[in-house]
C-alpha cells in the first residue's frame, strides 16, 4: 500500500492543482431559466459544487458575466456568489469572453495552459471561449454535467464541436478525483466529500429568478 513518488505536478498530463485554472461564464438568471438540456436543480448543484472544488484545490478562478453594467442582465445566481464572493467578476459585452481584454488578460494572468471551462449556455458562451482557446494552443477540458444548452439538440451539438476541436469533455466527478488523485493527500480530503453534500437549499426556480 505504497504510493509511487508524486509526479511533478506541473508537467503532470493530467490535472493538478498547480497546472489548471478554473473558467465560470455567465451563471446568469435569464441563461440559467433557459436551460433545457439538464435539470435546473441539477444544473445549480453541479456548478456550485464544481465551484467549491476549484477552492478547495486552490485553482486560479476567472469569473465572467455579461451584460451587468449595461443594466441589461443580473448578476450571477446567487449560490454560486456565495461561493465565489472573494473573486472579481470580469463583466463584458461580447457573447465570447475571449474577445473580451480584460476577461483574455486574466486567463493569461493565471499562467496555466490546462483551462477547466464552465459556462451557460453550452453553445455560445461555453463553445465560442473554448474554440478560442484551443485554437491559441490552451487545452481545454469541459466539464459536461456542470454546463447546460436551451435544447439537448443544442447542448450535444456543443459539446461535440469543441470536442472535435480538441477540447476534453470531463465530469465533475472526474475532475475531483483527478485533483485529488491520491487519499493520503489528507489536506483536501475534507473538501473532497463536502461536494457531495445533500442538494437541500437549491431552489432554481428561485436561483434562476435573481
Amino acid at each position: 500500500m505504497t504510493s509511487e513518488t508524486r509526479r511533478d505536478p506541473l508537467k503532470d498530463h493530467l490535472l493538478t492543482p498547480e497546472n489548471s485554472a478554473f473558467i465560470v461564464i455567465d451563471y446568469q438568471p435569464i441563461q440559467g431559466s433557459s436551460i433545457r438540456s439538464m435539470n435546473q436543480k441539477e444544473l445549480v448543484f453541479n456548478i456550485v459544487h464544481t465551484a467549491r472544488a476549484a477552492m478547495n484545490y486552490q485553482l486560479p478562478i476567472v469569473h465572467s458575466t455579461v451584460n451587468v453594467a449595461t443594466g441589461k442582465n443580473q448578476p450571477p445566481i446567487q449560490p454560486l456568489m456565495d461561493v465565489l464572493a472573494a473573486y472579481p467578476t470580469y463583466d463584458r459585452t461580447s457573447i465570447n469572453s475571449w474577445e473580451d481584454v480584460e476577461f483574455k488578460r486574466a486567463v493569461e494572468a493565471t499562467g496555466r495552459k490546462k483551462l477547466i471551462m464552465t459556462a451557460l449556455w453550452t453553445e455560445a458562451c461555453l463553445a465560442f471561449p473554448a474554440l478560442d482557446a484551443l485554437k491559441e494552443g490552451y487545452e481545454v477540458y469541459v466539464v459536461a454535467d456542470a454546463v447546460g444548452g436551451t435544447s439537448v439538440a443544442a447542448h450535444e451539438a456543443a459539446l461535440r464541436r469543441v470536442e472535435q476541436a480538441g477540447a476534453q469533455l470531463i465530469s465533475k466527478t472526474q475532475l475531483y478525483c483527478e485533483l485529488q488523485r491520491d487519499w493520503a493527500r489528507g489536506k483536501t480530503v475534507p473538501g473532497f466529500m463536502d461536494v457531495f453534500e445533500n442538494w437541500d437549499g437549491f431552489n432554481p426556480e428561485k436561483d434562476f429568478k435573481g
